[in-house]
């Protein structure tokens, strides 16, 4: 295994990590920024109204993109347990 099968392997890793927390991680940033923008309007400072619908929106988009989660990153250990034999080899 050579420095550039590494490279890619730890570029592919990292891709699918970006893919992966993309969905969850840009819900959260939109529900953040309208709750921001909800109490900078109403001049209400309660810092556990934003952590509640956060939570909420993140275990929602966890429900719904959850298979697709677990598929991509099943299918990216399949394909990098398989390539072992070939990299070492």
């Amino acid at each position: 295994m050579d420095a550039q099968q590494v490279l890619t392997a730890g570029q592919q890793g990292l891709t699918l990590l970006l893919l992966v927390s993309a969905p969850v991680l840009g819900v959260i940033l939109a529900v953040g920024l309208l709750i921001s923008v909800f109490q900078a309007a109403t001049q209400i400072n309660e810092a556990t109204l934003s952590f509640v619908p956060k939570i909420v929106a993140a275990v929602a988009v966890l429900g719904v993109t959850g298979p697709w989660m677990l598929t991509t990153m099943v299918d990216y250990i399949r394909r990098t347990l398989m390539a072992i034999p070939g990299a070492v080899g």
